[in-house]
Order: structure tokens, then C-alpha cells, then sequence
């Protein structure tokens, strides 16, 4: 018996079996912490690999981030047209390779005294009548717990016990593309963004990462043909044809209906299982971060719910602290997500021209306030978001 056991050591896992390894119980002890994965960090994962300022905000006490590069230019462009460069004497973000930062985050956790099992898939979720939940592993073997954290991704199996729904499905498509120290040095400190004209609310990015560039585009599910067209054609016009890539990969992203429950009896779920991320940039990593560290705080408080009662006030309890917070950053993002897909040129027109709109998106990014708190503001930068998002 765990008194609590996590599902997936990404972001979410690793942040949720940290938080709950870090409590104490009303006993006085720590709880006993179960970490689930597939497969052994460090595994490649396909993602930009951007750490924001709420990424950083949310990292264990001591953390020293693997930064590949750290941004202080953004290059704008619309389907390849109109570019310009917008520059920042503070950072606005860094860059690290996930498998790098993702098993720095379990060692975080394994140091808190959370207990890692790899090489490990769970099929099913059953809740008991004796106050705990049982994990089916697809060996045949059981794992009981008095709390159950899912942060296996929004394809997992505790989503869909759960019953989390999504309202917004997109692919993403992405290349890491070794190159020679000329062209890394031409991309050092700088990124591009690159908002897609052809395809509504797509948008194309490169990240650079010392001796390679990650290179990748995003679009609404279900045009898998133009969304690979647009990848191939922005590679292109970058100059990037002739160089060969050392991983190519794709994966869809899931954001959540927004009256998606986040809790079932003794489960819980986080990160990408919950469908948390950012509707617009579709950015997740801070998303996991966040609602991993909570979500291992109360499924440590979960853990010790002594009947029915306690069980739901704790769970119920967790989804308000999400939907509080992150739910009402999705809010936000969803208002600009749908400008977006109508109205690229408008966002452009404001990264690239409008100087308060480009100091309160660095100020976002570098952590000092969210889109959602522009909203709350008074002063250009929240002009700036309701001249976007006005109908």
C-alpha cells in the first residue's frame, strides 16, 4: 500500500511525486511515494523545450536549469513575410532539451524520497470500497494507493478514468536539425515565430540549442497534409534544407473542455492529463509544472481522507485551486486562440509595431504577469489585449 503513487514522470509526475514526498502526514512521517513510468529518463520528448518565467517560478528550491541558450531577441514574421526583430536587455526565456530537464526533475523528486519504477505501463484505474484505488499494470500486476496522481499525457489511461474531454486538439510537428557553429552562432540568443497565414491558428518557431535548432509548427488537428507542407516550406525558407535532421516527430496537443473534472474519487490528474496548457502558444511545460506541484500536495492530503466525505472535499478542493489559477489563464488563452485563428496580421501588426503590445508579451514570458493579468490591468498592456481579442 502507497499513500500515494504517480502515473508518468514528465514535468507533472516528477512535480507531483516531489510535492507529496515533501509533506508530512499527520503522523509525522513522510508519505510513502510511488513515481510510474514507460520508459527511463532520459527519453527525448517532443517539445520547443522553452522555460518561461512561471516554469522557473515553479522548480524546486535550488534547481539549476540545463540551459542550452538563453533568449533575448524574438524574430517576428507572418508566413514568412514582413520579419522583424524585437530585443530585451533581461532574458526572456531559456531553452533546455527535455530529456535533460525532465530527469533533473525525477532526481529532484527520488532525492525528496519518491520511489521510481520504470519500464512500467498501467492499464487500468479501479476504485475499492475499502478507501483506496488499484492500478492494473500490463504485466498483470496490481498497485494500490491511497491517492492516485495521473500525469501520463492526454492519451493516458487515468484521463479517460477520470473523464477529462478536450475542446481544442492540435499537431505539432518538429525537427532537431544539427548545425555547423556558423549558423548556430547566427542564432545564438534569438528565436523566431513565425505565424502561419495558410492554416488558422498555426504557427511555425525555431528555438536554437547550441550546435542544433529545434525547429517545429503547430495547427488545428485533422490537416495533417498542410500542417507537414507548412513545416517543409518553412525549413526551406529558412535555409535549413541542406542540413539533415537527427530527429524528426510530432505529437498532439489536448486542452480541456473547460468544465472537464480534474478529480474521481481517490484520482487526480495534472498537466497534459488534465488537458492543462496554454490554448494560444499552446506553451505546457509551466501548466505541468504548476498543476503537478499542486496536485501532489493535495493527493498527500487525499491520502490520509478517513471516508467518503473527506475524500471529495479534498479532490473538490484541488480542482478549485486549478480552475482559480491555470483555469483562468485558459480563459484567456481561448479568447486570444480564437482572435488568433481569424486574425493573424492583427498580432503581428502589434508584436512587430506596437511597443506596448511587445513589452507585455516579454512581460509575460519573463514571469512578471500572464495574459490573464493583462486583462486585470490597468494600462496599455491590457488595451493591447482587447484591441486583439475585440470582435
Amino acid at each position: 500500500m502507497w499513500d500515494v503513487v504517480v502515473v508518468g514522470a514528465g514535468p507533472a509526475g516528477a512535480s507531483a511525486a516531489l510535492a507529496a514526498a515533501s509533506a508530512i502526514t499527520a503522523a509525522g512521517r513522510a508519505p510513502r511515494v510511488l513515481l510510474l513510468d514507460k520508459a527511463a529518463p532520459p527519453r527525448y520528448k517532443t517539445c520547443g523545450g522553452g522555460i518561461i518565467g512561471p516554469s522557473r517560478d515553479a522548480l524546486p528550491p535550488g534547481f539549476v536549469l540545463p540551459l542550452r541558450d538563453r533568449v533575448h531577441a524574438i524574430t517576428f514574421s507572418l508566413d514568412g513575410r514582413l520579419q522583424r526583430t524585437r530585443r530585451s536587455k533581461q532574458m526572456l526565456f531559456g531553452l533546455v532539451n527535455r530529456d535533460e530537464f525532465d530527469q533533473q526533475l525525477v532526481q529532484c523528486a527520488e532525492k525528496a524520497g519518491a520511489v521510481l519504477a520504470t519500464g512500467v505501463t498501467v492499464t487500468g484505474v479501479q476504485e475499492n470500497t475499502d478507501a483506496s484505488a488499484v492500478l492494473t499494470l500490463q504485466d498483470g500486476r496490481t498497485v494500490t494507493a491511497l491517492a492516485v496522481v495521473g500525469a501520463d499525457g492526454s492519451a493516458g489511461r487515468i484521463g479517460a478514468h477520470v473523464g477529462v474531454s478536450f475542446d481544442q486538439v492540435d499537431l505539432g510537428l518538429e525537427a532537431e536539425i544539427p548545425v555547423p557553429p556558423a549558423v548556430a552562432a547566427a542564432w545564438s540568443g534569438r528565436v523566431l515565430l513565425d505565424w502561419g497565414g495558410k492554416i488558422p491558428g498555426s504557427y511555425g518557431w525555431v528555438f536554437p540549442k547550441g550546435d542544433s535548432l529545434t525547429v517545429g509548427v503547430i495547427a488545428a488537428r485533422g490537416q495533417g497534409a498542410e500542417t507537414r507542407a507548412y513545416l517543409k516550406e518553412f525549413i526551406r525558407r529558412l535555409g535549413l534544407s541542406g542540413f539533415t535532421p537527427s530527429i524528426e516527430s510530432g505529437h498532439l496537443t489536448r486542452c480541456r473542455s473547460e468544465d472537464s473534472p480534474l478529480a474521481k474519487g481517490r484520482v487526480l490528474v495534472a498537466g497534459d492529463a488534465a488537458g492543462l496548457l496554454e490554448p494560444w502558444t499552446r506553451e505546457g511545460i509551466s501548466y505541468a509544472l504548476r498543476s503537478g506541484r499542486l496536485a501532489g500536495e493535495w493527493a498527500a492530503k487525499l491520502a490520509e481522507a478517513a471516508d467518503p466525505t473527506d475524500v471529495r472535499r479534498q479532490a473538490l478542493n484541488y480542482a478549485f485551486a486549478i480552475k482559480a489559477g491555470l483555469g483562468v489563464e485558459m480563459r484567456t488563452g481561448r479568447k486570444l486562440m480564437t482572435a488568433f485563428e481569424h486574425r493573424p496580421q492583427a498580432f503581428h501588426v502589434a508584436a512587430v509595431g506596437l511597443r506596448p503590445a511587445w513589452k507585455a508579451f516579454a512581460r509575460v514570458v519573463q514571469g512578471h504577469t500572464t495574459f490573464a493579468g493583462l486583462t486585470r490591468e490597468h494600462g496599455l498592456g491590457r488595451q493591447t489585449v482587447d484591441l486583439l481579442t475585440r470582435r
